[in-house]
């Protein structure tokens, strides 16, 4: 009996759990199967619009003066004053040397006096002539004598002329003695001192001036780039880069001041690297830039007027390892879609076909952005570079 009693109670416990779960089950089961539908997800969108872009090759280069002249002496002799201080500006015609000037003067005077003496036989040769003329004339002198009268005046002619050539020579020797600077610039170390010989054949010069306001930097560019270059602006794609600024760098990346200017680029390419020297005129008003100084300079390779460009992050690749985007659509569906990557310019990618002006690209959350399934648009935030503030 109670054994019957226990299960009974067993039988009872079990139908009221059943019937529980039942009600249960009916009350929340329609409810847990239609539970609200997942938000779409959130991407970082950005709409592409054409911006000019310059593409740059950074190139090391070495500095050159504008100008610059070394200092030689046109007379010979010793050295008698140095008239500059070294490392020093000097202007052009400024005097540098004084070479002692005594046996230049000598010359001049001897000169002189050998132009007097002329001028003396010509005045005699004259006065001579003038009498053989006139007895000539009274036909008491022959023909002969008058010839060799006016052969005489006509050789004193002559030597009146070398004279006075001699004298302006010796003249030019003596304002020479003064060693002067052809060009404005900085000078160097005096490479003579007080009781050096200057001497008009010797092979080391006195000073040398090098002419540093402005100054040249020398790079070699690829020549594949001049020739892309010229392709490009043919085809109306750029336009020519040696119109552009050069910006210039120390070889610690320290920014300079003053742009540099393309003047040419050499038309001969080096058959061993098959690059061109290019020529870069850079101002230089501190002096701070010095002949054989290494730079580096950012010389334009491409420019694109109107090109349309995309955070580096926004390109993906598919299983072939193409390039592509996602671009969205007016209704906020995301699709993939190939593209033809140009240079990467400060970490954009430049699009060369396969999107176009106005459309909107995915830059970050395409793994969000499935097919067929729209997605919640944000505007693209790039985040700050660590040189901005």
């Amino acid at each position: 009996m109670p054994a019957l009693r226990r299960l009974s109670i067993r039988v009872a416990l079990a139908t009221a759990a059943l019937l529980l779960g039942a009600c249960t089950k009916g009350e929340s089961g329609p409810a847990e199967a239609e539970g609200p539908a997942d938000p779409p997800p959130r991407v970082a969108v950005l709409t592409v619009e054409p911006r000019r872009v310059v593409v740059t090759d950074e190139l090391p280069g070495r500095v050159s003066a504008l100008r610059t002249a070394e200092i030689r002496p046109q007379v010979s002799g010793i050295v008698q004053k140095v008239l500059f201080t070294e490392g020093s500006e000097v202007t052009a015609d400024q005097p540098l040397f004084q070479i002692d000037p005594a046996p230049l003067v000598a010359d001049v005077e001897a000169a002189e006096a050998v132009l007097t003496r002329a001028q003396a036989d010509l005045l005699n040769a004259g006065l001579k002539y003038d009498r053989i003329q006139a007895l000539s004339d009274a036909r008491t002198a022959s023909a002969a004598t008058l010839g060799d009268a006016t052969a005489a005046l006509a050789q004193g002619k002559a030597n009146v002329a070398e004279a006075t050539a001699t004298l302006t020579r010796r003249k030019l020797e003596l304002a020479h003695a003064t060693v002067r600077s052809p060009i404005p610039g900085r000078i160097g170390q005096a490479l003579t001192t007080e009781g050096g010989l200057a001497s008009v054949g010797g092979t080391a010069a006195l000073a040398v001036v090098q002419q540093l306001d402005r100054i040249y930097l020398d790079v070699r560019q690829p020549s594949i780039r001049r020739e892309a270059l010229e392709d490009m602006a043919a085809s109306g794609r750029s336009e020519d880069a040696g119109t552009l600024g050069i910006d210039i760098f120390t070889i610690a990346g320290k920014p300079y001041e003053f742009p540099g200017e393309v003047l040419f680029s050499d038309t001969t390419v080096d058959p061993g690297t098959g690059s061109l020297s290019l020529r870069v005129e850079v101002p230089n008003p501190y002096r701070q830039l010095l002949p054989g100084m290494y730079l580096r300079a950012r010389v334009p390779s491409a420019v694109y007027p109107a090109a349309l460009t995309v955070p580096q992050q926004a390109v993906t690749r598919d299983a072939s390892g193409k390039p592509q985007l996602t671009v969205l659509a007016s209704d906020n569906m995301a699709a993939p879609r190939a593209v033809e990557l140009g240079p990467l310019v400060e970490r954009r990618y430049v699009i060369l076909s396969g999107l176009s002006a106005g459309e909107t690209v995915v830059v970050e959350g395409q793994d969000r952005a499935g097919a067929g399934r729209p997605v919640a648009p944000v505007p693209y935030q790039p985040a700050a570079s660590p040189t901005e503030g």
